[in-house]
């Protein structure tokens, strides 16, 4: 006899995917085990032989001594060793000790499945190859096979990333909701307006404000560090500190509402010099924030690293109005800093535009360079006589086109206008 211990050997396929794993706590080493024989450390190798010829699917199976587990015998190992010659005579009668793996990965059936995982891992590929001991209080409970650890694995990830992007695609809407009320506002100010606003994933950092007023109307656009989940928060902090400036100095001086929007986004991330440690976030934006007088028609331009492009029913050229080299936050920028305000007479029928750099910016074309400003210029001028709607579309058709298969690079906003 051969003197393997009587645990039951459970022959199913095991299924890895979410739906067999518990629903309401973290998935253990448990949730692997399945049920095995086992050998004593005395028990000769012509008994495994005859187990692992009788038991095709037991492919590892554990040694123990006093209901502990010392070691693990592969299938495959143990096969090709007695498949050589004179194995048999030498090695039959001695215990099977002697080809058995003396350090196996062992675990305990209440570890983690990312605490095994790592386990795992640092055991190298024996523990996926031959699998690994699950214990009990120490005692012998079952075995885990890396294959299933792996299965478990990618529909946790699988599991998490879908929960992720369920996640993000809501926070869409919540930063889609935040915006609509600057869609409506234009709508209701300005007949000939287009706004584009393109997040290069599923939420972005870029983001704009639009607000009417009895004499006029406030308009911004601003591209936050990064963009993604990372960007949607610096949209969040930037877009609230500009609120609370309209409502404390009003919407007719853009530089002063440029300036204390840099003094809140520091504050809030810390970045001010003399605060108790060092800043960990060196982030910011880039802005053009636009006050526009109905009554006179003058528009005051405030830009911090963008600016304005104007092109008058009478000039055959597209005008910049540059904004200052200046963002808004960062580490670098002063927290006294003061932009300026530049006033522009605005002709009736002038076509007027705004932009972020991810229009700009973007690789494309037969030599892989950036869309550029001129092209961007060009196409503003060709469209000139168009409503802003088709002149937007246009912008884009050709952005596209520049585009080709590359990916897109950055988030893209513009604000095209006729006041």
């Amino acid at each position: 006899m051969c003197g393997y211990c009587s645990f039951k050997v459970i022959a199913v396929e095991f299924n890895a995917s979410r739906l067999h794993l518990p629903r309401f706590r973290l998935s253990v080493a448990a949730d692997l085990c399945v049920e095995t024989i086992s050998v004593l450390s005395d028990t000769t190798n012509f008994a495994v032989l005859d187990l692992f010829t009788e038991r095709r699917d037991l492919m590892s199976l554990p040694v123990i001594e006093s209901g502990r587990p010392i070691g693990l015998i592969s299938r495959n190992i143990f096969m090709s060793q007695m498949s050589k010659p004179f194995y048999h005579e030498l090695y039959g009668k001695k215990s099977c000790i002697a080809f058995m793996d003396k350090e196996p990965l062992i675990v305990d059936a209440n570890m983690s499945i990312e605490a095994l995982t790592f386990r795992a891992v640092e055991s190298g590929e024996k523990a996926l190859a031959d699998g690994f001991i699950v214990t009990r209080d120490g005692v012998l409970a079952g075995v885990g096979f890396g294959l299933q650890l792996m299965n478990v694995v990618a529909n946790m990830q699988a599991e998490k990333n879908r929960q992720i992007m369920h996640s993000i695609d809501y926070a869409s809407v919540i930063q889609r909701a935040l915006l609509r009320p600057s869609n409506l506002a234009l709508v209701e100010a300005l007949d000939d307006a287009h706004l584009e606003w393109q997040p290069r994933d599923v939420v972005g950092g870029d983001f704009y404000h639009f607000a009417r007023y009895d004499d006029g109307w406030f308009a911004a656009i601003a591209d936050c560090t990064g963009h993604g989940v990372p960007g949607a928060f610096m949209t969040l902090i930037s877009s609230s500190t500009l609120a609370q400036a309209l409502q404390q100095l009003g919407p007719r001086d853009p530089a002063a509402l440029i300036a204390e929007v840099n003094r809140g986004v520091k504050g809030m991330l810390g970045q001010i010099e003399g605060g108790h440690g060092s800043s960990e976030s060196n982030d910011g934006m880039d802005a053009a924030f636009l006050w526009f007088d109905n009554a006179s028609r003058t528009l005051r331009f405030a830009g911090a690293k963008l600016s304005l492009f104007q092109l008058d029913p009478e000039q055959q050229a597209v005008q910049t109005v540059d904004g200052e080299r200046m963002g808004v936050g960062y580490l670098d920028s002063p927290l006294d800093y003061q932009w300026t305000n530049k006033a522009i007479h605005v002709p009736e029928g002038s076509l007027l535009f705004l932009t972020t750099d991810g229009l700009i910016d973007q690789i494309g074309g037969a030599k892989y360079i950036a869309y550029g400003k001129r092209r961007m210029r060009d196409v503003l001028l060709a469209q000139r006589t168009r409503c802003a709607r088709h002149v937007a579309q246009a912008l884009l058709d050709d952005h596209q086109a520049w585009q080709g298969e590359q990916p897109r690079r950055d988030d893209l906003t513009f604000f095209c206008f006729r006041p």
